[in-house]
């Protein structure tokens, strides 16, 4: 192991309960069930829904974080190069460019949630998150990268912000920076070529966090003229065990005015949305969602879709229109009768969180038109699913092919995870950078000359 990976290892080592975490994991994932289907028969928009298969004791397999060997990158596709942009982050999860170019990344991780994940399955997603790499404190800054000289490489490196609250989301609008933390939206004071900000944040709106908090990332993104955000509020549990009293204005997105803070849920039964893009030809919001799990490794597809303003998508009570989620009690069959069936899924548990469009790439011609997604990576299937960057071609603001693979190799030949992908966002060369939370990089993937 390379000293980068010692490094990951030491942080995820929690003294005695990795050598625990490791047998009770491998305990676990015997008893899982197989995928019978390929990722690709639930991608696209109509993908394959077979029979639920609920267990005991769910699916359990996942990529133990290890870091990258020294040297080594992910796998670009042919006609395109990766190379780290920064390197040496604490966990960074999203990215945001500024109009001068420079880089915003957000390194953080989950706040302390002590009344979530409590009990034998509680002990086990603790486990879980220890073994992916997401156990380690929330740095809660936002970093700045600048490339000075033009060279593809973050040269300058400066903390724009910290001390914040588990920072997830950002946007410019103005010279007001906009910084979603778990649980609220915040307001700075910015001019182009700031390196830090010391001013106080000033609390636009309050979001739903508290003592569980179950997803705890909140996205934003900004209308045209920068009078209302968007921000994606993620549901308090899977299938909202916990009561619907929990989910209260979550598994939503918000539309809030920056005038006054004022809010209303724009869209809602989006069990857990992060990525947010424009969709240039239509003018749609789209967003990338992550589906409810412990229904079997073939099920339920992650997905992207355009968002209805007031539109229901389902969460918890069905998924993809009328597929009745039978664990859900009370029934809501007013609720599913309109339910909207999502646009084009991403495949089972592929944890689909990133979300960008391609206007302004300059990458090769076949990603002119389309989305990129940054794939986190499955926990709840196997074989797994995501660990990668694809890219899916729209034609008339539509969705038209099956995916693509822009990034590959983030898990070794043995299932151990070099890195995860997480944010995406176009740099304003046209390349793609991509936040790798678990290889503590940015990427950058640019043409081949």
């Amino acid at each position: 192991m390379t000293g980068r990976g010692r490094r990951v290892a030491a942080q995820l080592r929690l003294p005695s309960i990795l050598a625990l975490s490791g047998a009770a994991l491998m305990t676990l994932a015997a008893c899982g069930q197989v995928a019978t289907l390929p990722v690709s028969a639930g991608t696209g928009p109509q993908p394959a829904l077979p029979a639920p298969q609920q267990a005991l004791i769910p699916t359990v397999d996942i990529a133990p974080a290890v870091g990258w060997p020294r040297g080594a990158t992910p796998q670009a596709a042919p006609g395109l190069r990766v190379a780290a942009f920064a390197s040496g982050l604490d966990h960074p999860r999203w990215l945001y460019v500024l109009p001068n170019g420079d880089v915003l990344v957000a390194e953080t991780n989950a706040p302390p949630q002590p009344a979530d994940a409590q009990g034998i399955k509680g002990w086990l997603t603790r486990l879980l998150m220890a073994r992916a790499g997401a156990a380690v404190p929330s740095a809660n800054r936002i970093t700045l990268l600048r490339d000075i000289d033009g060279h593809g490489v973050a040269t300058l490196r400066s903390v724009l912000l910290d001390g914040l609250n588990s920072p997830f989301g950002m946007a410019l609008v103005g010279n007001d920076l906009y910084v979603a933390d778990t649980d609220a939206v915040l307001r700075f004071p910015y001019a182009a070529g700031d390196t830090r900000i010391t001013a106080p944040g000033v609390k636009v709106v309050a979001l739903p966090a508290g003592p569980i908090n179950h997803h705890w990332t909140k996205n934003l993104i900004a209308n045209a003229d920068g009078t209302v955000l968007y921000v994606t509020v993620g549901s308090n549990s899977n299938v909202g065990e916990r009561g619907m009293e929990a989910e209260d204005e979550r598994a939503a997105v918000w539309a809030v005015d920056t005038r006054n803070g004022t809010h209303r849920i724009f869209a809602s039964g989006l069990r857990n949305p992060n990525g947010l893009a424009w969709e240039p030809v239509s003018g749609a919001l789209w967003t990338a969602v992550n589906e409810r799990d412990e229904l079997g490794s073939d099920l339920v597809p992650d997905y992207m879709t355009a968002l209805r303003d007031g539109g229901f998508y389902g969460w918890p009570y069905s998924y993809f229109g009328p597929h009745v989620d039978a664990r859900v009690q009370p029934p809501r069959p007013d609720l599913v009768a309109r339910a909207i069936v999502p646009d084009y899924a991403l495949g089972p548990h592929t944890a689909s969180l990133g979300l960008a469009a391609s206007t302004g790439t300059t990458l090769p011609a076949g990603f002119s038109s389309g989305m990129f997604v940054g794939q986190h990576g499955s926990w709840n299937r196997r074989p797994p699913s995501g660990y990668k960057v694809v890219f899916v071609p729209f034609t008339g603001g539509k969705p038209a092919g099956a995916p693509v693979d822009v990034l590959t190799g983030f898990l070794s030949a043995r299932g151990e995870a070099f890195g995860r992908p997480v944010g995406v966002a176009l740099d304003r060369q046209g390349a793609l950078l991509v936040a790798d939370d678990v290889g503590n990089t940015v990427w950058r993937v640019t043409a081949r000359p």
